[in-house]
């Protein structure tokens, strides 16, 4: 697929970046947000224009590419009367970026195939400034001959990008890694908020902590709300609350139930109840130091 043209939908932080970085390589773009602003940075720039609807924007694109917050609203982007399977042509393939749920993402590929399109799932690792130059860890998952079709494109928006199997292997991929990771981040936002009650001083805990094998960054994260009120892990409770819930899905879809991740999502849900969902989410201590039996 040499010099395709190249549909883009999400323009938030993490999109608007990928966006600005495919311009600086001189891709011609069409673009859609509800963010009018947002829309008009990327136009002033150059060598990209607005789409009037999903339908228009699949209909000029070589490529559509979706950054977007949940799957529902992957699905009626997708679905909608002007949605892209509406528009999109034969030979052209859909990129996922977002994290959705993989049955979710296996339905819109089986329908983008009766079409003659392929899809790809590409989750993302590493930040919005990342996405700005090019380095993002792409999690890529689809039919070979569709991934190296994508790929150059793929190359130039991220330092590390992997091919993990068939449609939906990357969404999977993304939902046990935040499992893990947000998992890590509530226990030990808890253990922090257990000493702090306890009248056991946080940083001691952290040194007796981080000299033995419960040391990662993560713990450091962790450490840095609770004893030094610093939050500086870059991911919302909001975020982390949505995913879980994805994960919970995913593992009845598979025929199993996760109790760990049920009590994680749990408590993210009650945070998020508790209006901190714009919060970091290790300032998920301050909802476990209020709470009552």
């Amino acid at each position: 697929m040499k010099n395709p043209s190249i549909g883009f939908i999400g323009l938030g932080l993490m999109g608007a970046n990928m966006v600005e970085n495919l311009q600086n390589r001189g891709y011609q773009l069409s673009v859609i947000d509800l963010n009018k602003e947002a829309v008009a940075t990327v136009v002033a720039r150059g060598n990209a224009t607005e789409a009037t609807s999903p339908k228009e924007l699949a209909e000029k694109s070589d490529i559509v590419m979706l950054c977007l917050t949940t799957s529902a609203v992957v699905e009626k982007i997708v679905y909608g009367d002007e949605g892209i399977l509406a528009g999109i042509k034969e030979g052209a393939v859909l990129i996922d970026f977002g994290t959705s749920i993989p049955s979710s993402t296996r339905k819109i590929g089986k329908d983008l195939a009766a079409k003659g399109v392929g899809m790809i799932d590409a989750p993302l690792g590493r930040t919005p400034a990342h996405a700005k130059d090019g380095l993002l860890n792409i999690m890529a998952a689809g039919d070979k001959e569709t991934f190296e079709k994508v790929k150059p494109v793929l190359d130039e928006q991220g330092e590390n990008v992997f091919h993990l199997g068939a449609l939906g292997a990357g969404h999977t991929t993304k939902l046990i890694n935040n499992f893990m990771g947000m998992t890590t981040v509530v226990a030990m936002s808890q253990a922090f908020a257990a000493a702090k009650l306890a009248g056991v001083d946080g940083q001691q805990l952290f040194e007796i902590m981080s000299a033995g094998p419960s040391n990662s960054p993560f713990m450091k994260f962790c450490k840095n709300y609770a004893v030094d009120n610093v939050s500086d892990l870059g991911f919302s409770i909001a975020n982390a609350n949505k995913d879980l819930g994805y994960f919970v899905h995913m593992m009845k879809d598979l025929g199993t139930v996760s109790k760990i991740a049920e009590a994680t999502s749990s408590n993210l849900q009650a945070a998020f109840d508790a209006d901190m969902g714009s919060g970091n989410v290790p300032e998920i201590f301050d909802y476990f130091m209020k709470l009552q039996k």
